[in-house]
C-alpha cells in the first residue's frame, strides 16, 4: 500500500514539491554560509518525493546551532516550503481519494519549517533509533 501512495503521490504534489526544495537547497549551497540549509533541503526533497514509509523524528543531539539555524530557514525558506505544502494539501484534500495525500502534506510542514535537528528514518526501525520505552 505505501508504494501505491507512493506513486500516486509522486504524480499528484511529490515532484512538484520536491523541485521546490532542490530550488531552494541550490540558492542557499550558492550562498556559502547557508549551505546546511542547502544540504537539508536536499534531504527534505527526497522525503518530499517519496514519503509513505518513513517519518521525521527528533535527534537528541540537536543544540542551539540547529535552534538559530531553524530560525533562520523559517525567514529564507521554510514559510514559502510551508505555504506549499498547506495549498498542496488543501487541494488534495478537494477529491476523497486524495485526503491521504493532503493528510501527508500537511504532515509535511512542520520538517518544512524546521529541518535542522531532525531526521528522517524509516517507519519499520524506529525503535532502532529511539528506544521504545518497556512499562
Amino acid at each position: 500500500m505505501k508504494t501505491l501512495l507512493n506513486i500516486i503521490w509522486l504524480v499528484l504534489a511529490g515532484f512538484w514539491m520536491a523541485i521546490a526544495y532542490v530550488v531552494a537547497g541550490v540558492i542557499c549551497c550558492l550562498l556559502i554560509i547557508t549551505i546546511p540549509f542547502g544540504i537539508a533541503s536536499f534531504r527534505i526533497a527526497s522525503y518530499a518525493l517519496w514519503p509513505f514509509g518513513r517519518t521525521v523524528i527528533r535527534r537528541d543531539d540537536a543544540g542551539v546551532g540547529s535552534a538559530i539555524g531553524n530560525v533562520l530557514w523559517v525567514i529564507v525558506a521554510g514559510v514559502w516550503l510551508a505555504l506549499g505544502h498547506i495549498i498542496t494539501g488543501i487541494l488534495l484534500c478537494c477529491t476523497i481519494i486524495g485526503i491521504p495525500l493532503g493528510v501527508a502534506s500537511f504532515k509535511l510542514v512542520p520538517i518544512s519549517l524546521l529541518p535542522l535537528g531532525r531526521q528522517i528514518v524509516p517507519t519499520d526501525s524506529i525503535g532502532v533509533y529511539r528506544p521504545v520505552p518497556v512499562d
